[in-house]
C-alpha cells in the first residue's frame, strides 16, 4: 500500500514538509509505503473548466499535475499538505486540486484523503476545512487524527517545537495506515465497494 503526500509549499523543506515527514515516517513504521511530492515554484495554473481532462485522463497543460495523475491512480491514500496564506490554502496547492479533482471522481473515490495545514499563528482550521472539501465531494474517506491536523511554527525548527502538533501528525499517520489496512482487509474478504446511483445535478435557476 502506498500513500502520495503532497507539499503544496513553495518552500521545498520547510514547515509543510516538517510536518509531512512527520505523518510519512509514521506511516512507514506501520508498513505503508510513502512518498513526499513537491510542487515546486513554477506557476500552477487554475482550472478553465474545458474538460478535456474528462476525455483524455489528464490536463491538457502539461505540468507537475499530470506528474501527479500519472502517479495517483497506483496510490492507496493521499495527505495535501499547505502553509497557510490569508486564512486559506495556498494558490499553488488551490490551483493544484482544482485541477486534479475536476471530472476525476473514479480515481480518488473510496481512498482515504488527509489535510495538513502549517501556520504561524492563526488561520488554520479555515484552511484546513477548505482542503477537507475535496475529499467529501468524491466519496473518499476523511482521516482524522486527535486534533486538527496542523502545526505551529515560523521554522522548520519552531515546528518541531510544536510537540502536540507533531504528536498529532504522528496519530495522523497511524491512524491513515489503520484504515488502509481495514479497507484492505474488507476487499479480501469480499466486501464490496458501495454501490453508486447514477449522479443526479438539480440546478437551481431553469
Amino acid at each position: 500500500m502506498k500513500v502520495i503526500l503532497v507539499n503544496g509549499s513553495p518552500h521545498a523543506k520547510g514547515c509543510t514538509f516538517t510536518a509531512l515527514t512527520e505523518v510519512a515516517e509514521t506511516l512507514m513504521e506501520n508498513g505503508i509505503e510513502t512518498e513526499i511530492m513537491q510542487l515546486g515554484t513554477q506557476p500552477i495554473s487554475g482550472c478553465l473548466g474545458c474538460g478535456s481532462c474528462i476525455k483524455t485522463g489528464k490536463c491538457f497543460i502539461d505540468d507537475v499535475v499530470n506528474v501527479f495523475l500519472s502517479k495517483a491512480g497506483e496510490a492507496d491514500g493521499f495527505v495535501f499538505g499547505s502553509p497557510v496564506h490569508y486564512a486559506a490554502a495556498s494558490g499553488h496547492l488551490t490551483s493544484f486540486l482544482d485541477r486534479v479533482f475536476f471530472g476525476k471522481s473514479a480515481l480518488f473515490a473510496y481512498k482515504p484523503g488527509a489535510a495538513v495545514v502549517s501556520c504561524r499563528r492563526g488561520g488554520a482550521s479555515a484552511a484546513f476545512d477548505q482542503i477537507n472539501k475535496y475529499f467529501t465531494i468524491n466519496n473518499m474517506p476523511v482521516v482524522s487524527s486527535q486534533y486538527w491536523n496542523q502545526v505551529h511554527g515560523n521554522t522548520p525548527e519552531e515546528v518541531k517545537q510544536d510537540l502536540e502538533g507533531m504528536q498529532t501528525m504522528r496519530t495522523l499517520g497511524r491512524n491513515m495506515a489503520w484504515l488502509l489496512k481495514c479497507i484492505e482487509a474488507g476487499k479480501k474478504s469480499g466486501i464490496p465497494l458501495p454501490e453508486r446511483e447514477p449522479k443526479i445535478n438539480t440546478n437551481f435557476i431553469r
